[in-house]
């Protein structure tokens, strides 16, 4: 009897997903950086100040809605492409990172379906006082969701950036710029509203995160992914 031995040969994906990480990378915050920007209102307004502003700016809400969705596709990517690259030398700060930010990044879509409510309800033609009384009443979850946004976004980026630190896997230039760029954009967003201001605070994570980018570029494939 004879047995015949066949070797089957897998195509080597590790370059494209090498690629594809660090592309995606920059591409969540940047869009965010850039929504945060064109937002048509300032995040403390009130709720019928908010749905008049959006009302008013059709065209600059859809390009808000849009930034949104891009960002809801990569933010969550991004940050597990950061700890696929801090996690061999800081494991346990990465952990915490991805504890933090990864359920805050998914808790984006909630706090976003307002802003898409009240352009759908404004592009057919309702008034904005009846939007307004409609977007008031909230689900459980959408507070749920806004916190965990709040907390897991802006702490969980400051200990993502902390893990860049540790891991010295980037310059520390650009390890500082993430752990920076959510506590500015706090203050930008709730303490002292300034849309340009949280453009820089987005723009330094995009930077950071940008960084990484260039270092999985230069990987080896062993040290993006040992084959088994």
């Amino acid at each position: 009897m004879t047995q015949t031995m066949t070797r089957t040969t897998h195509a080597d994906v590790r370059p494209v997903s090498r690629w594809v990480a660090a592309l995606i990378l920059p591409i969540g915050p940047a869009a965010i950086a850039l929504l945060r920007y064109f937002l048509p209102y300032d995040t403390v307004d009130d709720v019928p100040t908010i749905v008049t502003k959006i009302v008013d700016n059709l065209d600059r809400s859809s390009l808000v809605i849009w930034l949104g969705y891009i960002g809801i596709l990569t933010l969550v990517p991004g940050a597990y492409f950061v700890g696929k690259v801090t996690r061999r030398r800081a494991p346990w700060i990465t952990a915490i990172a991805l504890f933090l930010v990864v359920p805050g990044y998914l808790s984006l879509p909630w706090t976003a379906a307002s802003d898409l409510f009240t352009w759908s309800a404004g592009t057919a033609g309702l008034d904005p006082a009846s939007i307004a009384k409609a977007v008031d009443v909230t689900h459980g979850s959408m507070n749920l969701a806004g916190a965990l946004f709040v907390v897991g976004h802006v702490f969980g980026t400051i200990v993502l950036g902390l893990a860049m630190w540790r891991s010295h896997i980037v310059g520390r230039w650009a390890a500082v710029a993430v752990m920076v760029s959510q506590p500015i954009h706090f203050v930008a967003a709730i303490i002292v509203p300034n849309h340009t201001l949280d453009l820089i605070g987005w723009g330094l994570q995009a930077v950071g995160f940008a960084a990484v980018s260039w270092v999985i570029l230069r990987m080896r494939d062993d040290d993006w992914q040992p084959l088994p």
